[in-house]
């Protein structure tokens, strides 16, 4: 090319991996008599080696030591990322001195020594409803111990596992609830990756059977909405988190007597401002700070002399019980300070999730 008086750029040289490609794909195409496509979500890796490629990198060990560093899940130092990062700190002129150009033919054929066929993930969505109060959202394991028996994750993805036939999963949604919690009204969006599923093509109907298994096998949680979604679509439901409502019902005990009129004003309360330093009971895996958060709105309904039910509209991410009971002055203002007295939850559930993803099906 040079004697041609044309000088290539770094983005004319074709990557090897590029034209391995080209080569390959009729190949294997033409085997197996399936269309080749570079782009699909099935995709088959071929794992080689070639003793006589890597002797030629160990040159560079020496002109860049800090490149190549063992790696546990590596089989060898001399990566393509490394051999890039030492090529690019050597000199040409050392490089031409340990390696010829253009470079004489290799002697040797490489080896394939493994080829494994993965599925790209498949998405899915919905919404559950959960009725339990002694179910946690995740697996609650402290210290290596198990504490409950299952989980709103296990209790939706097991049957999604077996249908998919995927290696394994990993579950998001749109806010968590409390163990001791119900998730009523339409339930809190969900989502879950599929990783390499041998089965990916379901119809909406094979769906919807797909749902009511998951609905029959337990009492504690109900699913709506079950679709297939792109991993695009899911951050949707992440965007929603801190900016939509959501609306709760709480059962509240006080220690003085109270009748209707002394919590008659709480229903006149609108966008009230709270400061809520990380709950106690949260603050091993939360951050210390202070969060303010918003009340939009409250009614409350008279039970007896020591026990009403509250219903609010707030900001995502506001602490429910820490506002009924002021967590040590933590949350300000409370129900406590608010009516000057003291007062705790017995009961909370969440109404709504005020997050419109998924798309609502005709269930």
């Amino acid at each position: 090319f040079r004697k041609l008086g044309l000088s290539l750029a770094k983005d004319d040289i074709v990557q090897l991996k590029e034209a391995y490609k080209w080569i390959i794909h009729p190949q294997v195409s033409e085997e197996l008599g399936v269309p080749a496509d570079g782009k699909s979500l099935f995709e088959v890796s071929v794992i080689f080696a070639h003793p006589e490629t890597e002797e030629e990198c160990h040159f560079l060990a020496t002109a860049c030591p800090d490149c190549f560093k063992p790696a546990k899940n590596k089989q060898s130092v001399f990566t393509r990322m490394a051999v890039i990062k030492a090529l690019e700190k050597i000199k040409e002129e050392d490089f031409l001195k340990h390696f010829p150009c253009p470079p004489s033919s290799p002697k040797n054929l490489c080896i394939a020594l493994e080829i494994q066929c993965n599925n790209g993930a498949v998405f899915v969505a919905g919404k559950y409803n959960k009725y339990s109060r002694n179910l946690p959202q995740t697996p609650w394991i402290i210290d290596g111990e198990r504490k409950l028996e299952s989980s709103v994750e296990e209790l939706i993805s097991e049957h999604l596992i077996a249908e998919f036939k995927a290696d394994s999963f990993n579950f998001s949604s749109s806010g968590r609830e409390d163990v001791d919690v119900r998730t009523l009204g339409n339930g809190r969006p969900f989502a879950i990756e599929l990783v390499n599923p041998r089965r990916i093509h379901f119809t909406a109907e094979e769906m919807k059977g797909l749902q009511q298994i998951i609905n029959n096998s337990s009492d504690k949680i109900q699913v709506r909405d079950l679709q297939l979604v792109t991993r695009s679509a899911i951050g949707r439901m992440k965007e929603g988190e801190e900016e939509k409502t959501k609306t709760y019902s709480a059962l509240i005990w006080t220690d003085k007597a109270i009748q209707k009129e002394d919590i008659a004003f709480l229903d006149d309360i609108k966008e009230l401002k709270l400061e809520q330093k990380t709950p106690l009971r949260v603050l091993h895996r939360r951050p210390l700070a202070v969060r303010c958060r918003i009340i939009h709105t409250m009614k409350s309904q008279y039970i007896d002399e020591h026990h009403f039910r509250l219903h609010l509209k707030t900001q995502a991410g506001t602490y429910i019980k820490e506002f009924v009971h002021g967590d040590f002055g933590r949350t300000k203002p409370n129900i406590g300070s608010l009516l000057n007295r003291t007062a705790d939850i017995l009961e909370l559930d969440v109404e709504s999730v005020d997050v419109d993803w998924p798309p609502t099906l005709d269930n």
